[in-house]
């Protein structure tokens, strides 16, 4: 379908990105459609964005013939978003609101996808709220978002250097966790001040036996020191040193050494 440029549609509404919102604009159309087909064939399905902005990606999204539901908090991009809805009847439901205030699970009937170029100021507690909570699997079937570059790099870092941590544990004992594209920081308006990248995050099995809230507990101690060793860090964690000496791993290791199925075992000792 024939659309005006996006910034012929920004340029119109008087749209510009704001800071407080942790808002960059993507322009290049090319690159949008990349990022809608890395969760693959969306003819049909579910899809949510966080944060459209003036609905660069949820184009691509519409284009792949997904059915999107947008939430967006600021208020000056809906005029924006309310010409794709009628350009694409049907396929674009636009919800105003705050995404950290919203269940997405109460918005669809079956399972769905998210993606969506997270704003840069509420994109981890997002991602760390999708994937927490015993019930598993979730409702959504995949993750595909983007973070600043370091972020992404936390996600699906492996153990042993600087980059693991909770959040790649978080990511990695029941899901897969890939990098899947780089974005340079020249695509966006205004340039950020980091590169950004994709990440790409599918549910699997659920190792049996372990409470995901004491898999948090015991990844929040660990690192909450991480400079420490992890007698340290985890005495105040009760059982966790009995665990350590348990499953004979030396207390002297710092928390960074440690694989995800390492911690999946503290976890589930603890459980």
């Amino acid at each position: 379908m024939n659309l005006p440029p996006l910034r012929e549609v920004i340029a119109r509404h008087g749209l510009i990105a704001t800071k407080a919102l942790g808002q960059n604009f993507l322009f290049d159309e090319q690159l949008l459609k990349r990022i809608a087909a890395i969760p693959g064939d969306l003819k049909g399905k579910p899809v949510l964005e966080i944060g459209p902005g003036p609905g660069g990606l949820t184009r691509a999204l519409l284009r792949a013939g997904a059915k999107v539901t947008a939430v967006e908090m600021d208020r000056r991009c809906l005029p924006a978003l309310a010409e794709l809805a009628e350009a694409f009847p049907d396929q674009l439901r636009v919800i105003e609101g705050d995404a950290m205030k919203i269940n997405p699970a109460e918005l669809f009937d079956e399972p769905y996808a998210i993606v969506a170029n997270l704003p840069y100021n509420v994109g981890t507690a997002l991602f760390i709220g999708w994937l927490s909570g015993q019930a598993w699997p979730p409702r959504w079937s995949s993750l595909t978002l983007m973070f600043q570059q370091e972020v992404a790099e936390r996600i699906v870092a492996a153990p042993g250097g600087s980059a693991f941590g909770r959040l790649a544990v978080l990511s990695q004992w029941r899901c897969t966790a890939k990098l899947a594209m780089k974005v340079h920081r020249s695509a966006f308006t205004p340039p950020p001040k980091v590169m950004s990248a994709i990440i790409h995050v599918t549910p699997e099995e659920m190792p049996a036996g372990v409470s995901a809230r004491m898999l948090e507990r015991v990844t929040e101690a660990a690192f909450g020191q991480r400079r420490k060793m992890l007698r340290q860090s985890v005495k105040g964690l009760p059982g966790a040193l009995a665990a350590l000496e348990e499953l004979g791993i030396d207390s002297e290791r710092r928390a960074e050494t440690l694989s995800v199925t390492e911690f999946i075992e503290i976890a589930r000792l603890l459980s």
